[in-house]
């Protein structure tokens, strides 16, 4: 497998690539758009920084991509959507640059509290402004954080060490991280109010962009310090810049921008007690180091089928986790495969269900192998995977919902999946893990019980709940050579069909389903593929 490394790394991530017997690892830095098309089409995986674009029209152009790595945080480079929709894993280093990002951080704060810039550059100018530059202290002073990951806590506990007051806003955060932090949560409008500093550590999403605007900075005190080493874009550009010639703002620090590199005739390089610098979060060698052996291990560890970490588009799954989830993930495909096959056509919704034991797990890997199954098998389904299953769905326009419920129920866990057609016909499936060997069971179908395992082929008819039906059935499908592994009966109430799946070991031909359909008292008869 071909691992092209776009752009330079630590040269011990690549010596890793190196070193393993499956991959051919291809340096190409510093390659244009049209070189980084022509040596990417064979390629089994890409890793970059910031500097090469992965672009839809290089993601379509590899049909063979399986990963694209970041050594770093930031994916602005990575088009996530295409990647996504051709089932590309995306994955990034967050844990890799946060303790230099947090000590820039620091660094910008503290610049921005005494003002070590201009007594440097005054120095060598030959002046002696010992009088004019004045500064102040953060002891004491109340420090904001918006937004508590990994790089925000050890911004905290710094400041913490610093004696400073730490507040953070987190719609993540809970009451108990915040108190083992020793920090107090708040909204962000009372962060706003509150901070002497503030310093932002959220990625840039559209809920948060411009987050700190006109509006927020005029709930803030006056003379208030405001830094941002995460992303351009957060901060208003212009709207920091008004703050700062008012003087609402007294001291500002940037590490990163909305255009980068950030234009030469940019207001900010004229504008007064602004610090600048040039995207340098994780520019030092420890970063650069961890950062690029991370992303090779990463990458190494997916397309030799390991487990998938930091992943941008699909969820990372604990090893330890997945010994656990692993016999639910194949329960949960095949029961999307058989509400398929049950539904048929013209599906506008899917409804999944989680009762016991079961809602205590994170839902999302769950829903994902239910989606990856509902696709299993129709047309055009080639490259399904955890990370394109629910962009498809969607894209088929398909609704999907989801409950975990705290209902009692006869089972330690119970899965189902609902469907609903544009014509109002519903159709549903219920599964579980019966004992010790977590055996995977259907144990209602249309609510109507029925205990079957979800083997690769099985055989469903409803029929008229009348004596002979099961030998007929058996005959029939004995006369064509087709041999019953098992057989599971659910009688419905008088007047309803009888459910009958049998689990069989060859597939009957279509002239074997025809000729069960024309029976009379057999209603339907199907073929329903679960591998």
């Amino acid at each position: 497998m071909k691992i092209l490394v776009a752009d330079r790394i630590s040269p011990l991530g690549v010596e890793f690539l190196q070193k393993q017997d499956d991959f051919e690892v291809v340096e190409a830095y510093g390659s244009s758009p049209e070189e980084l098309l022509s040596i990417s089409k064979d390629a089994s995986a890409i890793i970059v920084r910031s500097d090469t674009k992965i672009t839809q029209e290089v993601i379509s152009g590899a049909p063979h991509l399986k990963a694209v790595g970041r050594a770093g945080v930031g994916v602005d480079n990575i088009d996530i959507e295409a990647a996504t929709e051709a089932g590309v894993i995306v994955m990034n280093t967050p844990g890799g640059n946060t303790i230099a990002t947090a000590e820039l951080t620091f660094t910008h704060m503290l610049c921005g509290t005494r003002p070590v810039v201009r007594g440097v550059t005054s120095m060598k100018e030959g002046l002696w402004e010992r009088k004019q530059l004045k500064g102040a202290e953060l002891r004491l002073k109340t420090l904001a954080i918006l937004g508590l990951g990994r790089i925000g806590v050890e911004v905290a506990k710094r400041a913490k060490a610093f004696e400073m007051n730490v507040i953070a806003y987190d719609p993540y955060l809970t009451e108990e991280r915040a108190k083992e932090l020793e920090i107090q949560k708040v909204e962000l409008d009372d962060a706003f109010v509150q901070a002497d500093y503030i310093t932002v550590h959220m990625p840039l999403t559209p809920d948060t962009k411009d987050m700190v605007d006109e509006a927020a900075f005029a709930k803030m005190k006056v003379g208030v310090r405001v830094f941002n080493c995460a992303r351009g874009g957060i901060i208003k550009e212009t709207a920091l810049v008004d703050a700062l010639n008012s003087g609402k703002v007294a001291a500002a620090g940037l590490d990163v921008y909305e255009q980068e590199p950030l234009p030469a005739d940019h207001e900010f390089r004229t504008t007064e007690n602004l610090n600048l610098t040039p995207h340098l979060g994780a520019s030092t060698a420890e970063a650069q180091e961890s950062v690029g052996v991370e992303i090779a291990e990463a990458i190494a560890e997916v397309l030799q089928g390991g487990r998938i970490r930091n992943a941008i588009n699909m969820p990372s799954i604990d090893p330890k986790d997945l010994i656990t989830l692993r016999p639910y993930l194949d329960l949960c495909h095949r029961l999307g495969s058989f509400a398929r096959q049950s539904a048929q056509e013209n599906v506008s919704s899917i409804h999944i269900s989680y009762w016991g034991g079961i809602v205590d797990f994170d839902a999302v890997p769950l829903n994902r192998a239910v989606l990856k199954g509902w696709l299993a098998g129709i047309a055009g389904d080639e490259g399904i995977n955890d990370v394109n299953a629910p962009h498809k769905i969607k894209a088929l326009g398909i609704k999907v919902e989801v409950t975990k419920s705290s209902s009692v129920i006869d089972y330690n866990e119970l899965i189902e999946i609902k469907t609903m057609t544009s014509d109002g016909n519903e159709r549903s499936v219920k599964g579980t893990l019966l004992g010790k060997a977590n055996d995977p069971r259907i144990v209602e179908v249309d609510e109507q019980a029925i205990e079957v395992r979800p083997v690769d082929l099985l055989l469903v008819v409803r029929n008229v709940d009348k004596p002979g039906i099961v030998g007929k059935l058996g005959a029939i499908l004995g006369d064509h050579g087709v041999n019953i592994a098992n057989m599971s009966l659910s009688r419905a109430d008088c007047g309803e069909l009888a459910l009958t799946i049998c689990e069989l070991d060859e597939e009957p031909a279509d002239d074997v389903l025809r000729l069960l359909e024309a029976d009379n008292d057999i209603r339907e008869a199907r073929i329903s593929r679960q591998g």
